[in-house]
């Protein structure tokens, strides 16, 4: 089915829609949840979570790319749940890594005060990402987007485990460079 009908499914308030969205989208969902929160179960849970999001959300939203919409809502959710479960002290892993690589380079959220200022900087690490090569932009989301480990990058990309690494590290590099030149303060 294609995205356009599910999302009428969807604004037609037919449960069709949610059985359509698991059939096309609920691999690629979990994916992304899996490699959040290392936890078949959590990632589940999480999934199912999207499609009651996209519920609620649809109508009055009407969003352009179905599987961009779901795999964020899928990621927020996940990424709440990794909070919830970290700060009851129940270990971290890859996200954590993650996380701290990034911040090397990207101002947390929470210096960022108004929407607008958020709003901007996701225009520049998209502008970002447009000036990379295919397979520096692709390793870069893996990480960053995805959460996948360098292992699975590696070998996904057919690259060596430390090439990955320092391909990460350049390019988290150039994005504060570019950030810099584009005023966002580190």
């Amino acid at each position: 089915m294609q995205d356009k009908q599910i999302i009428d499914l969807y604004w037609a308030r037919d449960e069709q829609a949610i059985t359509e969205s698991q059939r096309s989208y609920g691999g690629y969902c979990h994916s992304i949840a899996f490699h959040i929160l290392y936890d078949h179960e959590d990632a589940d849970e999480c999934v199912n979570d999207t499609w009651l999001r996209a519920w609620n959300a649809m109508p009055p939203g009407r969003p352009n790319r179905l599987a961009l919409f779901l795999g964020t809502i899928t990621r927020n959710l996940s990424l709440d749940r990794w909070k919830g479960k970290r700060a009851m002290k129940r270990g971290s892993g890859e996200l954590t890594l993650a996380l701290d690589e990034l911040a090397e380079c990207v101002p947390d959220k929470n210096s960022t005060e108004d929407a607008v200022e958020a709003a901007e900087l996701e225009r520049l690490l998209n502008e970002f990402l447009h000036t990379l090569p295919a397979r520096d932009c692709n390793v870069f989301l893996r990480r960053y987007w995805y959460v996948e480990e360098y292992g699975e990058i590696a070998e996904r990309y057919g690259m060596k485990l430390n090439t990955v690494k320092t391909s990460l590290f350049r390019t988290r590099g150039r994005l504060r460079t570019f950030l810099e030149k584009e005023g966002i303060v580190l």
